[in-house]
């Protein structure tokens, strides 16, 4: 098993959502985060001042898959994903020792 950490821009959500499902994601937890790296941050003016805004907002996915379907779903979401512009954001791969679900007691594949 494995689990995708994903980083994107937030008007990519639903976008990228469609995409997994379609892709066969049966589900995902997301997070509103703020961050900053190549992008850094920028200035913004509010009621005539001059501020730095130094973290971005961005959506963070976690997806736990089969090893087997890992490598279809980075590509997916990558696509999607991509702006081609800087900050579009960054995807991780990592390795799952164990799953399991709660209501049923199922593990590993069989809890995802």
């Amino acid at each position: 098993m494995k689990l995708i950490i994903a980083t994107i821009k937030p008007f990519k959500l639903e976008e990228v959502r469609e995409a997994l499902t379609e892709a066969g994601v049966r589900g995902m937890m997301v997070t509103e985060i703020k961050g900053f790296g190549s992008q850094s941050g920028h200035t913004e003016i509010y009621r005539g001042a001059e501020y730095a805004v130094n973290f971005v907002p961005k959506i963070k996915l976690e997806i736990a898959v089969p090893a087997t379907m890992a490598d279809q779903i980075v590509e997916t979401i990558s696509t999607t994903a991509k702006t081609g512009k800087i900050g579009d954001g960054k995807i991780f791969v990592l390795d799952v020792e164990q799953a399991l679900r709660v209501r049923t007691g199922e593990t590993n594949e069989e809890a995802l």
